[in-house]
């Protein structure tokens, strides 16, 4: 037995010895060296790459949460710091392994390390998570989800949010109604009737005036407008050039001529035609103001659809606007531009855009200038890539000039413990899917005729930006030297909203149990569109906010229950003066029924008159468009409106046809807002008696017209429940004279 095992050992040595000997003719000492030394360098480079790797446990998404959980802190964090001296031996080892004859010696170090990174790195986390952490979930990962809450809360600045509670008053009382409209005039003057995709079709087929025209988005603002403070939506009048004839696209016409787009269409959120269309406060070229609001300089050189670059200052005119069966000209007299003042500048930009038209055309002065990136939102990426920009620009008058406000974005993937925002949103602030802070500290405002852009700070403690604007001192302005005019029309970013509220669906929770366990997590609510159930989009509004006394702009969106329609909660985010960048949030009682914007829509698709002359509509060739549902607290209750919009199947002319009110338990239907608000606040207010009300006589044609005078005295004065009594009563004469 002893002689066989002593020939198995002898066989075995002499085997190896015979390996070494190969691979020593084929490996030399030089090459050997060179090995092992580049072996040892990667692995002391691994060792730093473990070293590293403990800090990225902050951004883990392994566990019950975003950020280092239990088997983060107790296993991986134990088998990091095993592995970095690991790597360092390893390393020592095969610097060692030079001055050694056997070549074997570096494999058995990587054999070892191996075995120790399986052990060690793979197999000791799985195990703790699988047979310590499982059973005992709940205890084990509470101190960590107190911390993601916590730095998630900061991270998207959810801490700031102001949650108090809506108590729901009861209506039960005969004079509860009386006096809120009122009270509220203000709130209700300002409900908004026109959508933005209706009314978009509406701008285009009334004021894009020529086919080049183009009406790209309608924005939202609010202006002082004969001395109130009213909400309009608007849209600028900007040059389409794929628009015009394949004919007249020449190069004379695409660079020199078609400059410029021209004016802007406005109207008031809540005011309609006795045809169903907008009010325009502003309309026509050249623009044509009824109010107040003047509008000196209208041509739009930098917009949402000026894609290609211009030249301005040529020898010949530019095409400034249709006037009858003549064109007005103009030349450009802005201070946009880069200056072709002399040959060796025509020479760099004949090579930058790859034309030779540059260098041999007569037109061009030593006063031509060169208009490029002149989309706006390119513009601003191009100064500035370093920041997120909004989605959406939107177009302000300021002191009758145009220009544009675009929401500038400070983002970080490297907040630790604080869960990364879904990837889904559309919006480039998270293009990163690992995007976990977000800040808006940043409004940048572009002239539309000389693209001259300025980036105000409007949140001087951001960390972020603090670092950006050591690096670029000239380029931020402080939040002080922000024009008043300007910082009138700063309002709450749309994008930045959606997505705070995305993540405070979950993070209004702040006890860890109720967090782990899911049982009150919210949802945005939602609504139809067409046959379709969709997301509710936040929506702006003037309005006073419940507990405040007076109005204010207001971006507004509802929440339910997650696999419910009732609403839970409904948020707010400030826009005026000092309450700028404020978030409010109202709870509804749990134990109550509040109705959310798609039972509401069930509830009016349940009402048979409403269903009845809906489903007539639709019969007749015409299409039934549902405005978004507005839910406004008002007055310890809830006041939902939903516009109805009506168009034929070929059109592209939508009118506003009725306006749908709830509010309690009532579901109004009517062709006005005056008309269903009246219907449905149908008390009396005091000092009003029905003395006061003229009769209705049918035979009497003076008297259709007395009623006719008093609606319009009631109109004037905002008083919609005496307006609303007398559109209804001359309704009723003219159906008795029909």
């Amino acid at each position: 037995m002893y002689v066989f095992k002593g020939i198995l050992r002898f066989d075995w040595q002499w085997k190896n010895l015979i390996i070494e000997q190969q691979w020593q003719k084929l490996i030399t000492k030089p090459i050997k060296v060179h090995l092992s030394l580049l072996l040892a360098a990667i692995a002391l480079d691994i060792a730093v790459d473990f070293w590293l790797e403990r800090y990225e446990l902050l951004y883990s998404s392994q566990g019950v949460v975003w950020g280092a959980d239990y088997t983060d802190t107790h296993a991986r964090l134990f088998a990091f710091w095993v592995m970095i001296f690991a790597s360092i031996l390893l390393g020592i080892w095969l610097i060692a392994a030079t001055w050694s004859n056997n070549l074997l010696r570096p494999v058995y170090g990587i054999g070892v390390y191996a075995l120790i990174l399986i052990a060690v790195n793979g197999t000791y986390p799985e195990l703790q998570q699988r047979f310590i952490v499982e059973p005992n979930e709940l205890t084990k990962e509470t101190p960590y989800i107190k911390h993601n809450i916590e730095f998630t809360r900061q991270a998207y600045d959810l801490a700031k949010i102001n949650s108090q509670d809506y108590q729901l008053t009861s209506l039960d009382n005969p004079n509860a109604n009386a006096n809120v409209l009122r009270e509220n005039k203000a709130t209700i003057d300002n409900i908004r009737l026109w959508d933005d995709r209706p009314l978009l079709s509406t701008y285009r087929q009334l004021q894009e005036i020529r086919f080049y025209y183009r009406f790209n988005d309608v924005d939202v603002d609010r202006y002082i407008l004969n001395d109130d403070y009213r909400q309009v939506m608007l849209s600028a009048r900007e040059f389409d050039y794929t628009q015009v004839p394949s004919s007249a696209k020449t190069w004379v016409n695409q660079r020199l001529k078609y400059t410029h787009g021209y004016g802007l269409v406005m109207n008031p959120v809540n005011e309609v035609t006795a045809d169903g269309l907008p009010v325009l406060f502003v309309k026509n070229i050249p623009p044509v103001s009824q109010t107040d609001l003047k509008i000196q300089e209208p041509r739009i050189y930098y917009g949402e659809l000026t894609q290609d670059y211009v030249y301005t200052g040529m020898d010949t005119f530019e095409f400034d606007y249709p006037r009858g069966d003549e064109n007005a000209f103009i030349k450009y007299d802005g201070l946009g531009g880069v200056p072709l003042s002399n040959w060796w500048r025509r020479l760099a930009y004949a090579y930058e855009q790859g034309s030779l038209k540059i260098l041999i055309s007569n037109y061009f002065t030593p006063n031509s200038r060169i208009h490029y990136y002149r989309q706006v939102s390119e513009r601003v990426r191009h100064a500035a890539p370093f920041l997120k920009y909004d989605n959406d620009p939107y177009l302000v008058v300021v002191d009758g000039r145009l220009k544009w406000i675009i929401d500038a974005y400070t983002t970080s993937d490297r907040y630790p413990y604080a869960e990364a925002v879904a990837h889904e949103q559309k919006t480039e602030l998270i293009t990163d899917k690992q995007t976990n802070y977000i800040r808006n500290p940043v409004k940048v405002v572009v002239d539309a005729k000389d693209g001259t852009m300025q980036f105000y700070v409007v949140d001087e403690n951001e960390p972020v930006l603090a670092t950006y604007r050591k690096i670029f001192p000239q380029l931020f302005k402080s939040s002080a030297s922000i024009p008043p005019e300007i910082q009138a029309h700063f309002r709450y970013p749309q994008d930045l909203f959606e997505i705070q509220a995305k993540m405070y669906l979950s993070y209004h929770v702040e006890d860890p149990q109720v967090f782990y366990n899911r049982e009150d997590d919210w949802r945005f609510a939602t609504e139809l569109d067409g046959d379709q159930q969709q997301q509710v989009e936040p929506d702006y509004l003037i309005m006073k906010l419940p507990g405040e006394t007076s109005e204010e702009f207001v971006l507004i969106l509802p929440f339910t229950p997650v696999n419910r329609d009732n609403m839970i909660a409904w948020m707010a985010a400030r826009s005026d003066g000092t309450n700028y960048g404020k978030l409010s949030l109202y709870e509804f009682p749990k134990q109550e029924l509040v109705y959310g914007p798609f039972q509401i829509e069930a509830r009016i698709d349940q009402d048979p008159e409403i269903a009845e002359q809906i489903t007539l509509w639709s019969q007749r060739g015409s299409r039934v468009i549902r405005g978004d549902i507005l839910v406004i607290p008002i007055d310890g209750s809830l006041l939902y409106v939903q516009p109805l919009y009506l168009s034929a199947e070929q059109g592209e002319l939508p009118e506003l046809t009725r306006v749908i009110v709830a509010y309690d338990k009532e579901i109004i239907m009517t062709p006005s807002l005056e008309q269903s608000l009246a219907a449905v606040f149908d008390q009396i207010p005091p000092g009003l008696t029905d003395s006061n009300i003229p009769a209705v006589n049918s035979a009497s044609g003076e008297s259709a017209l007395n009623i006719y005078q008093q609606a319009q005295e009631a109109l004037q004065k905002g008083d919609w429940v005496n307006y609303g009594r007398y559109q209804q009563q001359l309704q009723d004469i003219l159906r008795e004279l029909d």
